[in-house]
């Protein structure tokens, strides 16, 4: 078989077992433009900082059942929009820290970038997210 068409049925397979209304996999940066990339130690740096930090999972609801970081407010990327960001971040200034799963998890990258485009000029991106959290074992909560 010519590479040509073993490189077009590799594709198509690709694509059929993705299915039709699959979402598409969102690349996770090294950073972010404008928001501060911070690991766990950070994460708990800037929540000793700023007493007012608001920490948002941008997870779907199912994965806060395997656990969360404790005060997050679950906003999935889904729904995150100027105006759910509004309704728990008190001022654009205010600081916010946004993670999900881990390095492979787009979910934060998606929500980190609404943010910004929505004028939060103090915006933290926890890239390595849960999973990063949870392999140091630090503490968090289930659902």
């Amino acid at each position: 078989m010519p590479p040509m068409m073993k490189c077009f049925l590799l594709v198509s397979l690709l694509a059929f077992s993705a299915g039709a209304n699959a979402k598409p996999i969102v690349p996770v940066p090294e950073q972010i433009p404008g928001a501060q990339r911070v690991d766990a130690e950070a994460v708990i740096e800037v929540a000793n900082k700023f007493k007012n930090l608001v920490i948002i999972d941008s997870r779907i609801p199912g994965d806060r059942k395997i656990g969360y970081i404790e005060h997050s407010i679950s906003l999935p990327d889904a729904k995150t929009n100027c105006k759910s960001l509004a309704k728990i971040i008190p001022g654009k200034s205010a600081p916010a820290l946004f993670y999900c799963n881990g390095v492979k998890c787009g979910r934060s990258v998606v929500a980190t970038r609404i943010a910004l485009q929505c004028g939060y000029t103090n915006v933290y991106w926890f890239r390595g997210g849960f999973e990063e959290w949870k392999s140091k074992e630090y503490p968090y909560l289930h659902e």
